[in-house]
């Protein structure tokens, strides 16, 4: 048999007899038939961009793939993907026949796990395909955020930060997947607490083309209490008002007046500095 040309065969071209028959192992990197290998249903991310798909697709064909796949071995004639679809898919994509993978032997559970944190740590997921893997994690691999934070090197607050995002309106989960929205403005729109305002304040982001600062601080502004106006003063009798003008005018500054229904209050004469302060005690010593 004649040897195959190792120019765009990529790892294979360094691996000995590579095109040859060879037995699986778990340690090697083995060439395997690309249509023996089923997708993995435990793949977290949802969505793939056909246009990088396409240009990886083109690099494998001058390239090779460089990084293996990663798959578990089903039965003698079958594998299913564990991390590497998106180039399982460019592989196809460039009609490779075989394509360079690691072998691991592992049950439904084991996989789901391997799956969900190697795509955290290596693939590029959205926030909310992140949010979700990590809530897969912890459900249905029985994981605490403590201990999910050392399996995918993560500090607790970024794990707990991503999984608030789920607890948003579906409308803005969808706008963070499609880049209408980044990070950064969904948690400022978790600290909302009512989802009408949060799907208001998310459709102003998008209309309005605001930053994350400026989302900070309109949803600040929201979230601070306003000063209750509803208890008014006590109106002064018409006499204390026209005292109140005349002090006013005399003084030539604002005079706080105050008086409560028995009749005991007080004036105060405010001074904006020490020249002002002397200016009125001159006008109260003419008094004298």
């Amino acid at each position: 048999m004649a040897k195959r040309n190792a120019l765009g065969r990529g790892l294979g071209a360094l691996i000995d007899d590579a095109g040859q028959e060879r037995t699986v192992t778990a340690d090697a990197v083995n060439e395997i038939d690309i249509n023996k290998i089923e997708t993995n249903p435990f793949q977290p991310r949802s969505k793939f961009d056909e246009e990088a798909l396409n240009e990886l697709a083109d690099s494998i064909r001058q390239l090779g793939i460089i990084q293996p796949i990663t798959v578990r071995k089903v039965d003698d004639s079958k594998f299913q993907l564990i991390t590497g679809e998106r180039r399982y898919r460019a592989a196809e994509i460039a009609g490779l026949k075989k394509i360079p993978a690691y072998v691991r032997f592992a049950d439904d559970q084991a996989m789901l796990e391997m799956a969900l944190v190697e795509n955290i740590q290596r693939e590029d997921l959205d926030a909310i395909e992140i949010a979700i893997s990590y809530q897969r994690l912890m459900e249905e691999c029985k994981l605490t955020q403590e201990s999910m934070s050392d399996r995918v090197g993560k500090k607790r607050s970024t794990i707990s930060n991503y999984l608030r995002l789920l607890k948003l309106p579906a409308e803005i989960q969808l706008g963070i997947r499609d880049k209408q929205i980044s990070m950064g403005h969904a948690r400022a729109l978790v600290n909302i607490e009512d989802p009408k305002t949060q799907l208001k304040i998310h459709y102003q982001i998008i209309d309005e083309g605001l930053s994350v600062r400026k989302t900070e601080e309109l949803i600040r502004d929201i979230n601070t209490p306003k000063k209750n106006n509803a208890k008014e003063k006590v109106r002064l009798p018409e006499e204390y008002q026209q005292l109140q003008k005349h002090l006013k005018d005399h003084f030539k500054t604002d005079i706080d007046f105050k008086r409560n229904n028995k009749g005991s209050g007080k004036i105060i004469i405010p001074f904006k500095s020490d020249e002002d302060l002397e200016r009125i005690m001159g006008i109260i010593d003419k008094m004298k």
